[in-house]
């Protein structure tokens, strides 16, 4: 979606603002004992009192309204009957539409109150690796220099990124183009950023692996290294200056 209309950039940010708080709710809730099913269920019902739509039902079929990794899982978790444990890592994952504006957005964290030193560090780390590819987001510059800084900023922190996850367009549905917004550099992508385009834009940065692979379940990602990723991701709207954070 190319967004350079109040109405378009208004309507996202109202978008974002439903689909941000049934994020920060989840979170919020995410506590010990309590199962991926039950924090599925808080999205349910705050996607039907906004009137809003989920992604992954809509789009894909998906068996919850939004997606819930823990430690291991990668992304595309299956709410289920699995507990959160004190210290577990947790990714929420919620996209959605609200008046026809789609949105995406998640968030990797701690639960609980349990200190764990790695994973602390892991998740500081996603936060720079963030912000330095999130510079690179200006209409006429190259898609690929946001690669290279994720990449680049990862390494330097002695963490790897995953190469098979992309950041896409998103806005008008779940899928917009561009296809892909690369986590690595690619240096025959001369594509570049078109003022008001809008992007879900999430590096997902990891202690070992580069790759990820699909659960028999045929949604949960996992690597194969077993060791922590951590994701951040955002819906933004590109400008000739800073871009701007709808969610």
């Amino acid at each position: 979606m190319i967004a350079t209309s109040e109405k378009d950039i208004q309507g996202l940010k109202d978008a974002g603002k439903v689909i941000s708080e049934i994020r920060d709710e989840m979170i919020a809730q995410t506590k010990p004992g309590i199962t991926t099913k039950e924090l599925d269920e808080i999205a349910e019902r705050m996607f039907k009192k906004y009137g809003a739509i989920s992604a992954p039902i809509s789009t894909y079929n998906f068996p919850g309204y939004t997606c819930i990794c823990v430690n291991e899982e990668v992304a595309h978790g299956i709410p289920g009957k699995r507990e959160i444990q004190d210290g577990d890592l947790v990714n929420i994952d919620v996209s959605g539409a609200y008046n026809d504006y789609w949105v995406d957005t998640g968030k990797s964290f701690v639960a609980g109150s349990t200190s764990n030193p790695e994973l602390e560090k892991l998740l500081k780390a996603t936060d720079v690796v963030f912000d330095e590819g999130l510079k690179k987001f200006k209409a006429g510059s190259k898609m690929n220099g946001v690669g290279r800084a994720v990449n680049r900023t990862a390494k330097q922190l002695g963490y790897t990124v995953i190469k098979n996850l992309t950041g896409h367009g998103v806005g008008s549905s779940l899928r917009d183009e561009p296809d892909h917004i690369y986590n690595y550099y690619i240096p025959w992508d001369r594509s570049l950023f078109t003022e008001g385009s809008v992007i879900a834009y999430e590096p997902f940065v990891s202690t070992k692996a580069e790759e990820i692979y699909e659960k028999d379940d045929g949604w949960t990602l996992l690597t194969k290294e077993r060791g922590f990723v951590a994701q951040k991701e955002h819906t933004i709207i590109v400008t000739k200056d800073e871009p701007i954070i709808v969610t």
